[in-house]
């Protein structure tokens, strides 16, 4: 299948699900805005994430507006790209413009306009559409712009015309078609997957006692960019020593110690897609014995919880197999002490185990890092009740991240203090359990420092 066929079966998707909701309507998705750097100097563009899902376009300045209308069983849909014109003189600076005279065969779009039209073209286009799909709440902008096309339509009344008359979350619709990835997708994430890999291998072999943080950041971003990959999915995690107990720790300057560990949380994004590893090892290739300890621990609940992620599993469950594998862990290496908890039950739910362990084993991956999609079931529960946990599903794909923190304490032995130890990867769900694409490189400690002493 060619990308443009693609992307079209993901809008006709996207309105037959407008179909049959409210019988039609009309869908209104802008890519995102440019922001400035400093004076002069932009961030580099990345496109929203849903409006690419639908077009595959990647510049500046773009919107999409899909029309579906239906009689009966059937519905029609025409889509309208709004982008930047063709100017011979910005492009000499920025680059080239598709334009919108290429961009209907270009993209396999009906219809292409200015972006410069935008605004006089959406008072037409939403004349007489009784139901409007939009962003809720997406920004005050949009919201100004959105009552500006309404009074547009409102002025031409006494035509006959009328706005529509109600607004429904168009993100709701695209976030739960981007849960589940085609074959398309799952290869491109494979192929992010095994380049962050190979990152993580390039940055363990280069890694030795007095380097800095920032170091092994450029080693990652090499072989990113060296394989092919647009850019990180991510700020990139090295964090050395105590600055491993800091969940979102960005790279610094800090220096690499012997004795210490360095935790790496880093992905690079490949064709809008992203990749999520994590390796903890030792910075001198060694782990002490209080490393070795917990780090085991923390490997036996990533174990415990790929066990449970497989079709007809809920989202929790593997959460729950790590909790318990973490704690039990815990216990046994009197850092939660039981005779204080009276027993594992009572650790967890308690959440004694939150001190070192705060965060969940796992999120959705795609597009975005942490992609898109509802945690619970989406069917309607009665109000006074919670909606379950989703039901894990083939072709979904999470991160399975356990992690233990072990911060310095009065009530905490000496020897586990600054060890902070995460292993994550990255999982498509399937018919069978589960393939796990990121396992290009070493997880267990033996693996890793057998690779670091034959570097």
């Amino acid at each position: 299948m060619n990308k443009i066929n693609l992307y079209q079966l993901r809008r006709n998707a996207l309105a037959k699900e407008i179909f049959t909701k409210t019988g039609g309507g009309i869908a209104i998705i802008s890519t995102a805005p440019e922001m400035a750097r400093n004076r002069d100097s932009e961030f580099p563009y990345r496109h929203d994430s849903d409006f690419f899902y639908l077009t595959g376009f990647e510049e500046p300045g773009a919107t999409l507006v899909m029309q579906v209308s239906g009689n009966g069983k059937d519905y029609d849909v025409q889509s309208h790209l709004f982008c930047r014109p063709k100017d011979l003189e910005r492009e000499i600076w920025d680059g080239i413009r598709l334009g919108p005279e290429a961009a209907p065969k270009t993209l396999g779009i009906e219809f292409a306009h200015s972006n410069q039209v935008l605004d006089q073209k959406l008072g037409e286009l939403l004349a007489d559409q009784d139901a409007a799909y939009i962003r809720l709440a997406e920004s005050a902008e949009a919201d100004r712009l959105l009552r500006h096309w309404m009074k547009q339509v409102r002025g031409q009344a006494r035509s006959g015309v009328n706005p529509p008359s109600e607004f429904h979350d168009v993100e709701a619709l695209i976030h739960e078609m981007r849960l589940f990835k085609d074959v398309h997708e799952i290869d491109i994430m494979r192929r992010a997957a095994a380049i962050s890999a190979r990152a993580h291998i390039r940055a363990m072999q280069a890694c030795k006692p007095g380097m800095r943080e920032y170091q092994l950041e450029a080693e990652l971003l090499h072989e990113f960019r060296n394989s092919g990959s647009q850019s990180v999915a991510y700020n990139s995690i090295v964090a050395g020593g105590e600055n491993s107990c800091i969940l979102h720790y960005r790279a610094g300057s800090t220096e690499l110690r012997s004795g210490e560990l360095c935790l790496i949380d880093a992905g690079c994004e490949l064709d809008g897609y992203a990749s999520d590893i994590t390796r903890t090892f030792p910075v001198n290739g060694k782990f002490t014995g209080p490393q070795r300890t917990l780090y085991d621990i923390t490997l036996a609940a990533q174990e415990a919880a790929i066990g449970m992620t497989k079709p007809g599993n809920t989202f929790m469950q593997p959460h729950e197999a790590a909790l318990k594998v973490l704690t039990q862990g815990l216990l046994d290496e009197k850092l939660l002490k039981l005779s204080e908890l009276g027993s594992l039950e009572n650790a967890i739910e308690t959440g004694a185990y939150r001190r070192f362990y705060m965060h969940r084993t796992s999120h959705w991956l795609g597009m975005d890092v942490h992609d898109v999609g509802s945690y619970r079931e989406t069917t309607q529960a009665q109000a006074s009740t919670e909606k379950p946990w989703r039901i894990l599903k083939s072709s979904m794909v999470i991160t399975i991240e356990p992690g233990l923190y072990i911060r310095p304490a009065d009530d905490i032995d000496e020897a586990f203090w600054n060890i902070g130890i995460r292993i994550e990867d990255d999982a498509v769900i399937n018919d069978s359990g589960c393939e796990l694409i990121s396992r290009g490189v070493p997880v267990k400690a033996d693996e890793i420092e057998a690779l670091m002493k034959n570097a």
